[in-house]
């Protein structure tokens, strides 16, 4: 959790884990604590994602093998096509 890898506790929940966190975050609501919380001041890097458009059938296919297999349908088309254009090289 922290830079130094020293263990902090959590402002709110005294969880010292992100797991201990989360567990708390699933059966607490933040309406109850939002009077602890405190202003943050963050920058997000994300890399731009790009768009492809995808057949209707060959989505609906996709998402049908992405759902056996726990994933979202993105993510497995992401596996698919880094596999094929690794294997072309």
């Amino acid at each position: 959790m922290s830079e130094n890898r020293k263990t902090k506790l959590s402002s709110i929940s005294r969880a010292a884990t992100l797991e201990q966190i989360g567990e708390f975050w699933d059966t607490h609501s933040l309406d109850d604590h939002w009077g602890e919380t405190r202003e943050a001041d963050f920058t997000v890097r994300a890399l731009q994602r790009r768009r492809i458009t995808v057949d209707p059938i060959l989505y609906q296919e996709l998402e049908a093998e992405a759902n056996i297999r726990g994933v979202v349908p993105e993510t497995l088309a992401n596996l698919w096509l880094a596999e094929k254009l690794h294997a072309s090289k």
